[in-house]
C-alpha cells in the first residue's frame, strides 16, 4: 500500500518551538465548531454572527493565563487550535508578523 506524502506535515520546522513564544497564535480569531466543548463564558459573536473564542481587552484569547501563556482549557481547546501545528507555515507567518524578521528558535546548549 502506498501512502500518499502530506506536503503541509513536510513543511513544519521542527525548530519552531511554543516554548520559545509568547502564544502569538492565541492573538488569531479562533472561530468555534459545533462539535467545540468550550465553557460559555469563553463564547463570543463577532460581526457576522459566528461563535468565537472570546478575547481580553488586551486582543490575547480569553483562556490565555497571562502568566505562563498556557492555555487554561488545552485539554479541551477548540478544533481549530487543534489543527494549529507547531512549527507549520500558518505558525511561522504568525510568528513573522509578531517578532519580524528574527524569529526566535529554540538554543540547543553544547
Amino acid at each position: 500500500m502506498i501512502t500518499a506524502r502530506d506536503p503541509y506535515e513536510e513543511s513544519i520546522d521542527p525548530s519552531v518551538q511554543c516554548t520559545t513564544c509568547e502564544a502569538v497564535c492565541c492573538r488569531l480569531t479562533v472561530v468555534l465548531m459545533p462539535e467545540d466543548k468550550v465553557p460559555a463564558w469563553l463564547i463570543d459573536r463577532d460581526e457576522h454572527g459566528l461563535e468565537v473564542l472570546a478575547k481580553g481587552e488586551d486582543g490575547w484569547c480569553a483562556a490565555l493565563n497571562p502568566n505562563t501563556f498556557a492555555c487554561t482549557i488545552y485539554e479541551d481547546r477548540p478544533s481549530i487550535c487543534r489543527k494549529f501545528a507547531m512549527g507549520s507555515p500558518s505558525c511561522r507567518d504568525e510568528r513573522r508578523k509578531w517578532f519580524g524578521a528574527t524569529i526566535p528558535t529554540v538554543v540547543h546548549m553544547l
